[in-house]
């Protein structure tokens, strides 16, 4: 039986190996799968990519990548984007969605050398599905297509010799933000959002993810998993060139300061001490619209 260059990988469809598959048998549950439906029969469109979204520095404008336990990378949501998945013979990378997210289809470029697989974890509202990513060889690269019931996920896989990432996942501002207005009488409303702020200097486990505001306050949003003992306090820098103390509340992985400024530092530790600058761009840079 001839393998199909394209697969569709969904709960419903039961996994099965194509005969002859360069790959050799099928283990672990992952296989290849079946080709992909036409895009106008599940309603799916196609989407303009802005960027490969990778580990990056601070000061970029985009969503930060977190390292996370075991050598996973944490994004930030941002849609359209199109996120790097490093992988290596011998390992398998997983590739986790949002808990209570349901998938609906898998496609990948390449399904002759790649042998891709789903699995779940967890029960009730945090049952978590998990696609599976394993390549035959290094030196390879293919892109896959995951839509769920809630986004559409565009991941670029390249596979090497030895080093790869156990884990890919994300975090979801804007759900988080629906958490956030119910929560603050004077949330976000509806009117533009700031992103242009950068992440600067140190790179301690706590650093945050991103910053932005609403005109009125502004959101830090921190890495999953961070230690309540890790908590860095949040300095302003005073136009003098001095820094204080500000006032911020604690909500989640989120600190809401109830004013804007232009730059501020989070400090941890003595000797040596971690800082981590946040600066505002010009007003007006960085700006969309509300969800």
């Amino acid at each position: 039986m001839k393998c199909l260059p394209l697969f569709l990988l969904a709960p419903a469809v039961g996994l099965g190996a194509c005969a002859g598959h360069a790959a050799g048998p099928v283990k672990a549950g992952l296989a290849p799968a079946h080709r992909l439906p036409d895009t106008r029969s599940t309603g799916l469109q196609p989407q303009a990519h802005s960027a490969i979204e990778r580990p990056s520095a601070g000061g970029t404008g985009r969503p930060a990548a977190d390292r996370g336990p075991g050598g996973g990378q944490v994004h930030g949501w941002r849609e359209g984007m199109l996120y790097r998945l490093e992988t290596a013979p011998e390992r398998v990378s997983d590739i986790m969605l949002e808990p209570g997210e349901a998938l609906v289809s898998v496609a990948a470029g390449d399904t002759a050398r790649w042998i891709i697989g789903e699995t779940m974890s967890g029960s009730g509202p945090g049952r978590r599905t998990h696609v599976l990513v394993k390549p035959t060889e290094a030196g390879l690269a293919t892109n896959l297509v995951i839509a769920t019931d809630r986004r559409v996920y565009h991941v670029e896989a390249e596979s090497g010799s030895s080093s790869s990432m156990a884990s890919l996942s994300w975090t979801y501002p804007d759900d988080a933000l629906l958490a956030i207005r119910a929560g603050t009488a004077a949330g976000p409303g509806a009117g533009p959002m700031n992103f242009g702020y950068s992440i600067e200097g140190d790179r301690p486990s706590w650093r945050p993810l991103r910053a932005f505001d609403d005109g009125e306050h502004v959101f830090i949003e921190f890495p999953p998993g961070m230690a309540q003992g890790e908590a860095p306090p949040l300095f302003v820098r005073a136009a003098g060139g001095g820094t204080a103390l500000i006032n911020y509340r604690v909500q989640g992985r989120y600190y809401i300061v109830d004013r804007l400024f232009s730059e501020a530092e989070l400090r941890l530790g003595e000797k040596p001490q971690k800082v981590v600058r946040i600066v505002r761009a010009s007003a007006g840079n960085g700006r969309r619209r509300g969800s």
